[in-house]
Formats: structure tokens, sequence, C-alpha cells
């Protein structure tokens, strides 16, 4: 480093220059960077990012700005181990104290986005903002720039992720208590696997027509699981564009916890597919299906109630909640198979003619209402929110931001991991290696002698999730509605409720309000909030109905099991 000492860096004094970058200007240094900071606009609930601070100029005029903003705060990050040693020697105590701000060498953007939980709170901000006090971004300015956008990114699905528990919250734990009543229906998705055995993940997209028929071309008399050299897995959309071409697949994915995707199983009723559901989907959805069930869960939240089913030993095995069902089933392939795994219908886009592939639900009724006066060209594709992109074939096609958005996750997640492939076609560019329809049908063609797993159940295991003991599931329904009764005397005086007692009780049954708009996510519960405790007491007889309704059907079901 070819600097003068760091006390000697004023008016005047030499530049600072490190591998060729001027990194502190030679000419009054921390002037330029009061300059940076006068110009900036103070917002509430803003995290300033400041990359590369080295002496800490001009974070003094940041802090005083910011003083009447109690809701902002300045992350100092830097890469380079020696200006991080120069940052602590030399920046005042009285700035590295103050609460509002933190300087961390932590380059990695997921333990950085942990930083800022663990130091300022989960939704703390609402948005991110880039300050350059310095000229030592320049050292490293892609990985700079990757950590603000992976905490602008983090940010948004935060507050997304809070609006969506906001809102299905409720419905996530009534029906994951539901489907706890019906658990001895299901095996761990532990217990599946597919050996070596290359996988087909399909998603409803328009390209998986493509697919299918090459399918049916390639494997003549294979549409069943038994014939197959390889598995199938798909999500529950694409059930019925399955079934009208008689491929059975070897898993259904199913994720929905509304039940907007009832018509996915029309004409499914009974048939012999195995399905690997949500503990939180759609009731209804996950008895559809005639062939073994396979239980998972995707947490919602942190919950207490969580740390009480496992527990009881009914330890499900947990998927990372990704938002889309297609995004879903490509990680449980990955899971249950040490083969290649091969996206279709995975697209993230649509053309003029089709939403979703022939034979879904969404284009069925499509074809239904179309007349002299209703076309079938998609609607979506002239949405104010829709916008023209280029697939990975080069074909016009279009997208949405909400398909974008998952695209991205589907990046972050996926694109690194070297046993997936992409099949050409209208959908958007997944950041795998693209394989031609002839390639990938080859691929599938392979045969593994370690290929076949243990993917078939006998049908006289029924309860894999005994092994708590045959009373456990009642028991923790009963203790359940005991706390639930509790916590509602304590609130409505039929009790004595001191201040510790009924503190532990509401953290307890957190299931109650953690879906409430000004605390989800985990915000500790303030008992000096009268409206928080109305609200609670408003969900309590709800679920007690909910659970005593599950409780019956649970030792209805093991009645007739016995």
């Amino acid at each position: 480093m070819a600097a003068r000492e760091p006390w000697n860096l004023k008016s005047g004094s030499a530049a600072l220059v490190k591998n060729g970058k001027t990194i502190l200007s030679g000419i009054d240094p921390a002037g330029r960077a009061e300059k940076v900071v006068d110009s900036i606009s103070i917002r509430a609930r803003t995290l300033y990012f400041c990359p590369s601070v080295l002496f800490g100029y001009g974070l003094s005029r940041l802090l005083s700005r910011l003083e009447g903003v109690s809701s902002s705060a300045v992350l100092c990050v830097e890469s380079d181990p020696e200006m991080f040693e120069l940052s602590k020697k030399n920046i005042d105590p009285s700035i590295t104290d103050n609460i509002k701000l933190h300087i961390t060498d932590v380059c990695n953007a997921d333990m950085l986005a942990d930083v800022v939980r663990d130091k300022w709170g989960a939704r703390a901000f609402r948005r991110i903002e880039a300050v350059r006090l310095t000229g030592g971004w320049q050292l490293s300015p892609d990985l700079y720039d990757s950590l603000y956008d992976s905490l602008r990114r983090g940010i948004a699905a935060d507050w997304s992720n809070a609006l969506t528990l906001t809102k299905l919250g409720r419905l996530y734990i009534r029906n994951a208590l539901r489907n706890l009543a019906g658990l001895s229906r299901f095996f761990p998705l532990s217990d599946l696997s597919f050996g070596a055995a290359n996988v087909l993940v399909l998603g409803a997209g328009p390209s998986l027509d493509e697919t299918l028929d090459a399918l049916l071309r390639h494997f003549p008399g294979m549409s069943g699981s038994d014939e197959r050299p390889f598995r199938i897995v798909c999500v529950d959309t694409c059930l019925g564009a399955l079934k009208e071409r008689g491929i059975t697949p070897d898993l259904a994915v199913i994720l929905e916890s509304q039940h907007w995707n009832l018509p996915d199983f029309f004409g499914c009723k009974g048939w012999k597919v195995k399905a690997a559901a949500d503990l939180s989907c759609f009731p209804a959805s996950a008895r559809t299906l005639g062939g073994a069930g396979y239980l998972f869960m995707t947490p919602w939240t942190t919950l207490n109630i969580f740390n009480r089913l496992r527990e009881k030993g009914f330890l499900l095995v947990i998927v990372q909640p990704l938002g889309s069902v297609g995004l879903t089933a490509l990680d449980i392939a990955r899971r249950i198979s040490q083969g290649c795994v091969i996206c279709a219908g995975l697209d993230f886009s649509f053309t003029a003619d089709k939403y979703h592939c022939k034979g879904a639900p969404g284009h069925l009724s499509r074809l239904n209402r179309q007349s002299r006066f209703r076309g079938i060209l998609s609607t979506e594709a002239y949405n104010s929110h829709s916008f023209s992109a280029s697939s990975k074939s080069g074909i016009p096609v279009y997208s949405s931001p909400v398909m974008r958005h998952y695209l991205d996750i589907f990046k972050q997640e996926f694109q690194s991991d070297p046993r997936l492939y992409d099949i050409e076609g209208t959908g958007l560019s997944l950041g795998l290696k693209t394989l031609t329809m002839s390639e990938a049908m080859s691929v599938l063609r392979k045969n593994d002698a370690r290929a076949t797993g243990n993917d078939k159940q006998p049908e006289n295991e029924r309860n894999r999730f005994s092994r708590g003991g045959k009373n456990e599931l009642a028991s923790f329904y009963k203790e359940e509605i005991s706390r639930l009764v509790k916590l509602r005397d304590m609130l409505t005086g039929g009790i004595d409720a001191d201040e510790f007692g009924l503190s532990l009780l509401v953290d307890e049954c957190d299931y109650l309000w953690a879906h409430f708009p000004d605390y989800t996510g985990g915000r500790p519960s303030d008992l000096s909030d009268v409206s928080f405790l109305k609200r609670i007491r408003a969900e309590i007889d709800p679920m007690i109905r909910l659970l005593e309704n599950s409780l019956k059907t649970a030792e209805d079901r093991q009645y007739d099991q016995n």
C-alpha cells in the first residue's frame, strides 16, 4: 500500500492508493465524504449501506443527520482484511458505539442478512441506499454490488413474506392442525428414495406440451412408472395434462393452502399416484390421490407449537419455503434422487395463446369459455403488469414481475447445482445447462443398477408416524386445548393471571397472533397492548373448536386402524 500514515491524511497530503485504485483523495478526504453525506436524502426505515469506510470520514455527519430518524441505521462493510483493521483502530469509539451504526467484515450475503436482523431486528427497514464515502469500494465493486442487491432483495422478500403471513397465516396453522389429524395416512418424506434414478421434474408451463409429446414418442408403452428407467416428479397443476396423455407420475407435489388448486385433481380421485403434501396444504387436496402420501413441512414462520410437535415425535422433513410449488418440487427431487434432474415446464413465462400447458385446469377453462365473443388468446399477455421477454430458445414470450421474482429465487437456490439441467423451449433461461429435446430423452433413457431406490412402500405399513406412541397425537391435541382454555380464562378473569404466567401462555400460543399485521415475523408479544390481548381472545374459541374436531378425527382414524 503506497500511502502515508493515516494521521497524515489531511488536506494537501498524498492520496491513499492500493492496487492502483485511489482509495482516499489527497485533497480533504473528510470534507469530500461530508459533502456526499449532505447530498443524500434522509428517510425513515432506511438502511444506509456504506462500503469500505476506512477511517470513518463522513460517518459522524451521517449519524448526526439520522438523530431525528430513530428507524434508520448505517451498515458499513469492509472486504479487505488490512483495511478493516485500519477501520477498527482509527474510527473514534464515539462513532462505533452508536447503536445506529455497525461495522463488519462479513461478506457472505446470507450471513450479512443475519447480521442486520440480529442487530436491528426483522423488517426494521423498508429500503436500502448505498452511500460511498471513500473509493475503497473500487477494490471489490462486484462484491459490494452483490451484497447491496442481496440485502435489497432480502428486505423486499421479508416484507412480501410478512404480507403473505398476514393474509394466510391463520389458514396455514388451521390446515396444519387438520392435516395432523390424518397423520396416520402418511409416511415421512424421508422414507421416499429414488436411488440413483434420473428424475424429470414437470411444471405446468406452456413448454410442457412439447416435452410430454416427446416422452410418448421416445418411450412408447412406458406410461407407468414400473416400465420407465427414470422417475417423474410433477406439480399438482399438471396432473390433468399427464392423465390426459396416459402418463402416471411417480410423485405429485402439493403445496397450495387455499382451495384454488382443487380443479387440479378433477378426474384424478383414486388415481394411484404418490403425493408429497405440505403440512399446511389444503386438506382436501392431500386426500384426493389414491397412492401413498408423504408429508413434509415448509415452516411459514417460527412458532413454539413446532417445537412441541417435535417433542411428541412428529418431526417432519423440513423443506425450505420457496413460494412456488415448481421450486419445491425441484428441491424435493434433489433430496430423493442421486441422479440427474431435468426441468421441464418451469417456464416463468407464457405465450399469447397459453398460460399453462394443454390439459391444465386454466387451459381447459379457457377452452370451455371460448365463444364468438370470447377468444382463446391469453388476456394476461395484455395485462398492465405483463411485459415481453425472450425465451432461452429466442422465441418471444411474456412474463410478469411475480414470475421474475420466482425466477430470481430459482437461480439463487439451484443455479450452482451441476446435477440440474433444463430443456430448450419457450421458457425463460434458468441459468442451467440447456439440453435439446433429443439430448434430454437420451439422458432419461440411461438406467442405473442403483436406480430403483425404496419408493415402493408396502400398503400395510401405513402408520410410520406412530413411533411416538399411539396416543401421542391425541395427547398433543388435548394439551393444546387445555393451554387455550387456560389462556381464555386468564383473559376473561375466570382465573387469576399473574404477568409471568400470562406472558408464558401468550408466547406458547403464538400461532394465535403470529399473523397479526403488527406482529408478523416473530415480534415479541406486548402484554401492555390491550388491543393485542383482545385480538388474541377473539382467536381462541374458533381454534379450540378446530382442535376438538381434529382430536375427534384423529381418534376415529386410530380406532379404524385398530
